[in-house]
């Protein structure tokens, strides 16, 4: 039984004992070794991947609270790629930027572990140990660049909100518990579908655990935190923060909504419904007046996730895996418009407002033509990939009834796409106030290269990625 539970979580040990070692070997070589260290970052993540991908079945070790499926590999897979290119993309930044320590790919590994964990959960105290692994990684990433007050405000006031969203988790993980007799997914399951009626508290108790799981995932009314941790924190990070932990925070909202509380659809729809128009609705209309790219990313960042809870919202196999090819065409969208951010500077000085970006057509075709790409498909323009991601989710709310949640979404994208033709307008007709520099590296130009082409040839072979995200959303609603 022992080697049974050892044998499902390889790829979680493997991550952990990678992570101490990297510790070690940063303490005694110093931050000379910061490159290093980040290079073995990226080849464990590639191992772990590796690891990941022979996984086969559905395992349930250590009393079930842990589990290891075909969903759990789609997600984590996700995460080790957003994690991955993080690492990749703050080589020049971070030592640019004097913030070239060990301790920073260290940190990514271990939030990533925490991610594992997240997406693997399967009780509600493994669930909580694993957003709490992310959670303390992240307030310390957040706030990495010590001699910067933006970046330490960033890092506080991730911190205390994020607390508060773990109080009012752990309140309704405590409901739920009392009412149910259990933390186990799958014993919850039981109790609902066997007892007669729905309890007051169970519902009560479930709606603490949403407002926990919406803050994660930055969505309204708990997105009070974004514009301005990624605003403050330094660029990669807040690229970071934009894709990896906020896929496997997906990952754990979509698990916890189907199995354990699958039953209880009618209960928490409704939720689900407010929170998906409130942030599709927030994130069109507050980046408009957005001067700063960072925080229009942050709220254009709130606006995906409304669209990605409409494939929640749907309770259906279709809205899951609609879910899961948005997520991984949101990852390639994200990842390429960061490293066009991390590129933008005048001198030594990092430089972030939209306004900055005039003429960059002139100085860099190829980088405004890429960054162009990202911000049509972001835009959900045909046929870039970000069109047929929203086409799936919009798909599955029809075939789910829920008409009127769809034409919302409709009308919030089309709102979106304003402030996202402005940056391409900004780019191509605005004159230049002073030229940009524009010292890509060789990181940054594979990386953009790759998410750019992805994003313009997605709709010739969508084969691997809808197929994969189909068999990973059979494997929730197979019981």
């Amino acid at each position: 039984m022992e080697l049974s539970n050892i044998a499902s979580i390889i790829p979680e040990l493997f991550l952990a004992c990678a992570g101490m070692f990297l510790l070690l070997y940063g303490v005694f070589r110093g931050d000379t070794a910061y490159r290093a260290v980040s290079w073995l970052t990226v080849v464990t993540f590639v191992i772990v991947a590796s690891l990941v991908l022979l996984g086969e079945g559905r395992n349930t070790p250590f009393g079930g609270q842990f589990v290891a499926d075909g969903f759990a590999r789609f997600m984590k897979c996700l995460v080790l790629i957003g994690s991955g290119l993080s690492v990749l993309m703050a080589l020049s930044y971070n030592r640019m930027e004097n913030m070239a320590r060990c301790e920073y790919p260290v940190l990514i590994l271990f939030a990533t572990l925490g991610m594992f964990m997240m997406v693997s959960a399967n009780d509600l105290i493994s669930l909580y140990i694993g957003l709490e692994l992310q959670s303390l990684s992240l307030y310390v990433l957040a706030a990495f660049r010590r001699d910067s007050v933006r970046s330490s405000e960033a890092g506080l006031k991730y911190f205390v909100l994020g607390a508060l969203s773990s109080g009012m988790l752990l309140y309704g993980a405590s409901l739920i518990y009392g009412f149910s007799g259990t933390t186990s997914f799958d014993s919850i399951q039981a109790v609902i579908v066997n007892a007669g009626s729905t309890s007051i508290g169970l519902i009560v108790g479930l709606i603490f655990l949403i407002a926990g799981l919406a803050f994660k995932v930055s969505a309204v009314p708990f997105h009070m935190w974004t514009p301005d941790v990624y605003e403050g924190a330094p660029t990669p990070v807040t690229a970071f923060f934009a894709v990896a932990p906020k896929i496997a925070a997906v990952a754990l909202f979509i698990r916890v909504m189907t199995e354990p509380f699958g039953a209880m659809i009618a209960e928490w729809q409704q939720v689900i419904i407010f929170i998906s128009v409130a942030s599709m609705v927030l994130g069109a209309v507050a980046a408009i007046w957005q001067t700063n790219i960072k925080r229009l990313l942050a709220y254009s960042s709130i606006g995906h996730i409304g669209y990605a809870l409409i494939g929640l919202a749907a309770g259906s196999e279709e809205g899951v895996r609609g879910i899961l090819i948005y997520m991984a065409i949101y990852l390639a969208m994200n990842i390429g418009t960061f490293c066009c951010v991390l590129s933008m500077r005048k001198g030594t000085a990092m430089v972030e407002n939209i306004s900055d970006l005039a003429g960059l057509s002139r100085h860099q075709p190829l980088v405004a033509l890429a960054l162009a790409l990202l911000m049509f498909s972001m835009a959900g323009i045909p046929p870039l990939a970000g069109f047929f991601g929203k086409l799936y989710i919009f798909l599955a709310a029809v075939d789910a009834g829920l008409i009127v949640l769809a034409i919302i979404g409709v009308l919030a994208s089309v709102i979106g796409a304003f402030y996202y033709l402005r940056i391409i307008k900004v780019m191509y007709f605005d004159d230049p106030v002073d030229e940009l520099e524009r010292p890509i590296s060789i990181e940054l130009k594979i990386i953009l290269t790759l998410s750019s082409g992805f994003v313009l040839l997605f709709f010739l072979a969508p084969g691997p990625i809808v197929q994969s995200a189909s068999a990973a959303a059979k494997v929730l609603f197979a019981g």
